[in-house]
């Protein structure tokens, strides 16, 4: 159920984001554009030897933090479409993941094998966070 509080003509919404979802919200908006920056910082200095392939990955990356930061934002500040942009950036970052691990356009110091391992966490760990979203019975009540 909603907590709402009246302000001077306006209806305001007082519920707090909390659990789960607050822990969401910090990785939306401080792990994933910080994890971006370091990833992004060592890479630019090699867009001119790796091609129009590495800068399309580092674009996508750019614009799945974005829209990270844009539904971390939304989840926050209880906006009402804030869960299907965050199932959307979820999708995205997955997409790009995959284009990163599975493609030799980003250059990587991994070891041979390690790739697919890296992949799997990462899908797993978009997984479990879209699986939250869908069935959490507070993310339900929040944003209904």
């Amino acid at each position: 159920m909603r907590d709402y509080e009246l302000h001077p003509g306006i209806l305001v919404n007082t519920m707090k984001v909390r659990g789960w979802l607050l822990l969401f919200c910090g990785l939306l908006l401080v792990w994933q554009p910080l994890s971006l920056a370091t990833t992004m910082s060592g890479l630019v200095g090699q867009l001119s030897a790796r091609g129009a392939g590495l800068g399309v990955i580092l674009l996508a990356r750019l614009l799945g933090a974005g829209l990270g930061i844009a539904a971390g934002l939304s989840l926050f500040q209880l906006r009402p479409g804030a869960v299907s942009i965050a199932k959307a950036s979820l999708v995205f970052s997955a997409v790009i993941d995959i284009a990163v691990y599975a493609t030799p356009y980003s250059p990587n110091n991994r070891p041979p094998g390690d790739a697919t391992i890296i992949l799997g966490a990462s899908l797993l760990y978009y997984g479990i966070w879209f699986a939250y979203l869908m069935r959490s019975k507070r993310v339900r009540a929040t944003y209904a």
